[in-house]
């Protein structure tokens, strides 16, 4: 991802690269990160130092650890700058972190940064809302063989759309990792599988299963581009805005205006 992001926002004349952080022991420190994308020198080293990194920043774009991620949030807000967070898997604590930061930095946080994802989340908003609690509903993920959290940050994206379409607390009817001999399903559950394997980017399914019918909602992310795209996107857009904690779907203009 940073490699795509880098040249994606290389080649976007309302962009410039001012810095790149990588962790300690990296063996891109102190290259050039022109040379990561196979282009002429920019002139801005990758360092370990955020305060370094974001020194001339107006936005900062982090795909990276939830831990990080958190810390990363703080700096945003001392600077009150930009932060999109593309990163997932974070804790309650280091949620509440990322919120107190964006009282003072801009923050777009999401679980995934396309636009046929969050799209998607409104359809099954949308068909969640239509359905009775007697449609079940699974959200299933698939992604390469390195991924480290499950349910993926989309799937639980898309089950936070099931619940607020059903008006429920996604934490109360989650079921996820069934395994050998489970209890039957409980009516109105919200489940999730989760897949490892290969080099999959990124696939999504979304499953209402009724009596005698079904309907399936698929997104498939051929190319990390998306993602970067969307998060380049997010960074134009919340430069425009005032403090304060959103999402891709804010960016995109995809809130609900109930």
């Amino acid at each position: 991802m940073g490699r795509t992001l880098l040249r994606l926002a290389n080649d976007d004349p309302q962009l410039s690269i001012v810095g790149g952080l990588e962790p300690g022991g990296s063996p891109f420190l102190g290259g050039d990160v022109g040379q990561l994308i196979g282009v002429r020198d920019l002139g801005v080293q990758v360092t370990d130092d955020p305060l370094e990194a974001i020194r001339q920043a107006e936005g900062i774009i982090d795909f990276s650890h939830p831990s990080v991620s958190a810390e990363i949030a703080g700096y945003a807000a001392q600077a009150r700058i930009v932060h999109v967070i593309g990163t997932t898997g974070f804790s309650a604590e280091q949620e509440d972190l990322i919120s107190a930061a964006a009282r003072h930095a801009t923050i777009v946080k999401s679980g995934n940064m396309s636009l046929g994802v969050n799209l998607l989340t409104g359809l099954v908003e949308t068909a969640a809302a239509a359905l009775g609690s007697d449609w079940d509903i699974e959200v299933l993920d698939m992604h390469h063989r390195h991924k480290i959290d499950s349910p993926s940050g989309t799937a639980l994206l898309l089950g936070e759309a099931a619940a607020t379409g059903r008006d429920i607390n996604l934490n109360e009817f989650r079921d996820s990792g069934r395994d050998g001999i489970c209890e039957p399903r409980a009516t109105g559950a919200i489940g999730f599988a989760a897949l490892r394997g290969g080099s999959v980017v990124g696939d999504h399914e979304v499953i209402f299963a009724g009596e005698g019918e079904q309907i399936r909602l698929v997104h498939r992310a051929e190319s990390r581009d998306i993602f970067a795209a969307g998060a380049l996107k997010a960074a134009l857009w919340a430069k425009q805005q005032s403090s304060g904690l959103f999402s891709m779907r804010d960016v995109l203009g995809l809130t609900s205006k109930n």
